[in-house]
Parts: structure tokens; C-alpha cells; sequence
């Protein structure tokens, strides 16, 4: 059986990078002796983006992986999995 592909890897790929270069950044004013503020105000968006960026792969996760092994759902036989996906904001 192949596995179904992740639909949602090129989006988390690229908010990653974009983290990346965003920390890249951070760095810099770190070594350009930038205000803390300023610093920690930069590490909060970062900080925002990879954990969006792991909610969306968990989710995806959780779409591709028991659609697998389910099969597609019915709107009314999804609601434990979107109540389970909707808890997760919380971790």
C-alpha cells in the first residue's frame, strides 16, 4: 500500500523556512546589539510560526493517517476527529 502524500508538507515547509531566515535575522540584532524588546518581539513571531507550523503537521498527520486506514468519512463520523484536532491547541 503507498502512502497517501501529506497534502500539507510544501505549506509547512515553507513557513519553516521562513522561520529560518526570520532567526537568521534575530541573530544579526543580537550581534548588532539591537534592543532585548526588539529581539524578543522577533523570538515571540518565530516562536508562533513553528508551533503553527507543528499543529498544521499534526493535523495533516491525523487527516492522511486514519483516512488510510478508515477510508474517507462522512461529515457526522469525522466529528471525533475534529474534536480531537480541535483540542490540540491546548497542548
Amino acid at each position: 500500500m503507498n502512502p497517501r502524500p501529506h497534502t500539507r508538507h510544501p505549506a509547512i515547509i515553507r513557513r519553516l523556512r521562513n522561520a529560518e531566515g526570520h532567526l537568521r535575522s534575530i541573530i544579526a540584532m543580537l550581534e548588532e546589539q539591537r534592543p532585548c524588546l526588539e529581539v524578543v518581539q522577533q523570538l515571540q513571531a518565530v516562536e508562533k510560526a513553528v508551533e503553527t507550523a507543528k499543529k498544521t503537521l499534526i493535523h495533516d498527520h491525523l487527516d492522511t493517517c486514519l483516512e488510510r486506514v478508515l477510508g474517507p468519512a462522512e461529515k457526522a463520523a469525522r466529528a471525533p476527529i475534529d474534536e480531537f484536532k480541535a483540542i490540540t491547541k491546548y497542548l
